[in-house]
């Protein structure tokens, strides 16, 4: 059975986008370098041609990997009207004791980026999050240790 994928409407359209650039102007791209080493005569020394076939193993890798994605997703809600607990696609304001609060949103694994505040749902504090409601004061087991913080807001 294939792995189901949580996509955002913002990462759907960024992975299609991707997945667009790696079929068109990147395959054409390595393509023509491709076609300009083999011209140049003795493969097994070339090093640009070695390169070359490199980039394309992954260029395809990566390729193959956005149309599984892509062919196996569910699309999360983000405008939902269920603000009493945390769902996947929802924005959470939180507050370690100590701390300024923070605003992450709970994503699927594929779109967390703790640098731009998206959090996988799989994340220990991911786990933490989701069911609970506002107020409730939750811990989560971080690989640095544990972290207490309280819900302030949900969006």
């Amino acid at each position: 059975m294939a792995e189901i994928h949580y996509l955002t409407a913002d990462g759907l359209r960024r992975l299609q986008e991707e997945l667009e650039y790696l079929k068109g102007p990147a395959r054409e791209e390595l393509s023509k370098r491709l076609r300009f080493a083999i011209q140049q005569g003795d493969l097994s020394e070339n090093a640009d041609y070695i390169q070359a076939k490199e980039e394309q193993g992954f260029l395809e890798g990566r390729i193959l990997e956005l149309t599984q994605i892509l062919n196996n997703y569910v699309l999360i809600e983000e405008n939902n009207n269920h603000k009493d607990v945390v769902n996947l696609g929802a924005k959470v304001t939180i507050q370690e004791e100590g701390f300024e609060p923070e605003t992450y949103q709970v994503v699927g694994p594929k779109e967390a980026d703790p640098k731009k505040n998206r959090i996988s749902h799989e994340s220990p504090i991911g786990k933490a999050l989701i069911g609970r409601g506002v107020g409730e004061v939750v811990t989560a087991e971080t690989p640095t240790g544990k972290i207490t913080f309280k819900i302030l807001s949900i969006e």
